[in-house]
């Protein structure tokens, strides 16, 4: 996939007929990654952390579900999480994506599934002169 960068997109999980588009919110820079979702009340879809291997629900104010990825973007977890736990990290994860709890299981994600992420393709600006 290249280098990763803040913004949103599209989290697809299935595939043929029944792959469902979730919207996604992409947090890579460190910024972006350290607030995760801190101080919201929910989430609309998702949110994709890179790169990731654990993560924390302090000062969170709801229970999250919590799906840790590998480098090919394959589920190796998922796991719901309370507010004011921490989350042990999982040696082959590269991303984690985050949502409200419950809605992993609705979409059908579950460990050994893959995703696909979709993010809208922004033209480089030209070389300074």
């Amino acid at each position: 996939m290249g280098k990763w960068r803040d913004g949103s997109g599209t989290l697809t999980v299935g595939t043929g007929p029944e792959a469902r588009g979730v919207p996604l919110r992409v947090a890579a820079s460190y910024r972006a990654r350290t607030r995760g979702l801190l101080g919201v009340d929910g989430v609309d879809g998702a949110l994709l952390i890179t790169p990731c291997g654990g993560v924390h629900t302090f000062r969170m104010r709801f229970a999250i579900d919590v799906a840790y990825l590998d480098r090919r973007l394959e589920v190796l977890a998922v796991r719901t999480m309370k507010p004011g736990r921490l989350g042990l990290p999982r040696l082959r994860a590269r991303h984690v994506v985050e949502a409200e709890a419950g809605a992993m299981e609705r979409w059908g994600l579950r460990p050994g599934a893959r995703v696909r992420v979709s993010v809208p393709v922004t033209e480089a600006s030209p070389p300074a002169r």
